[in-house]
């Protein structure tokens, strides 16, 4: 349907498979950009992002958050990049490996298991993702091009930090994930394991992290309806926005940030997102 389907292993760290699917045009000649979609909850992992809607509790999920963005980047002319996060799809934990429950996550374990560690899910999550790119960029269809990255809700949180601490992400969208701290995630203390990260509270605000993305091009969507937003709704979202965008003002490139709020929940909108990529992306990289 416009594009081939591959399934790829890696190893990230010894001991640690992360299996991802690779989306390829049909008929690409010589190489194109790379996108990284990068899935959140609720999705069968790569599942709803790769758009497997074979898989009905799979198809549900797309249909309710406009999940397929994965499939919706390669029709564009990308080459696509569905990894599994630690904890979801293949990756989940032998307890939560159970097929009837392909949406369900293993985040909490993992959590448990990682503190004690000195880790967090978080941190596995971004260096997984670090090593994602290592191996995108000896693909024969992307050498020399730009790398971008996308995610929603969780995979939001994924592109927040990969983007914050790696130079090599030439453009990100994060959508559905972008807050205070405190609103929407000590006030809605009931949120995933795996947003939580050791003492940022007392250090920094969600803001702040996406200020390290600058000056390279950031768009945020948001929908104003969006219970992840907390108690105070947009005005939580915005606050963050404009510690973001003090760094974007202080190098001079306010117009690489940009901010798509739109009426509706908690769903990938995509509107602004793909003209968001196609201009930053479709040069080579320098």
């Amino acid at each position: 349907d416009g594009y081939t389907r591959q399934r790829v292993e890696i190893d990230t760290e010894p001991g640690v498979t992360m299996p991802f699917y690779v989306l390829i045009p049909a008929g690409l000649q010589g190489t194109a950009p790379a996108v990284v979609a990068s899935h959140g909850h609720a999705s069968g992992g790569k599942y709803a992002v790769a758009g497997r809607r074979d898989i009905p509790e799979v198809r549900g999920t797309i249909e309710e958050h406009n999940y397929d963005y994965g499939v919706q980047a390669v029709r564009r002319g990308y080459v696509v990049f569905c990894p599994d996060a630690r904890g979801f799809g293949e990756r989940r934990e032998s307890f939560s490996a159970n097929p009837e429950q392909i949406l369900n996550s293993s985040c909490h374990q993992l959590a448990h298991m990682a503190l004690p560690l000195g880790l967090t899910v978080a941190g596995m999550w971004t260096w997984d993702l670090m090593v994602l790119l290592d191996y995108i960029e000896t693909r024969p269809e992307v050498q020399g091009q730009k790398i971008g990255c996308i995610g929603l809700s969780g995979g939001g949180l994924q592109i927040l930090w990969l983007a914050a601490l790696d130079e090599r992400v030439a453009c990100a969208v994060i959508s559905g994930y972008f807050y205070g701290v405190d609103d929407s995630l000590l006030h809605l203390s009931n949120n995933c394991d795996c947003n939580y990260i050791p003492h940022m509270w007392e250090n920094a605000d969600m803001g702040d992290v996406a200020a390290l993305i600058a000056p390279r091009p950031l768009l945020i969507e948001t929908a104003r309806q969006d219970g992840l937003n907390g108690p105070r709704g947009i005005d939580n979202v915005l606050e963050q926005y404009a510690i973001t965008e003090k760094a974007y003002k202080l190098l001079g490139v306010t117009d690489h940030l940009a901010h798509d709020m739109f009426d509706g929940g908690h769903v990938w909108h995509g509107t602004v997102a793909f003209d968001w990529l196609a201009r930053w992306l479709k040069t080579p990289a320098d």
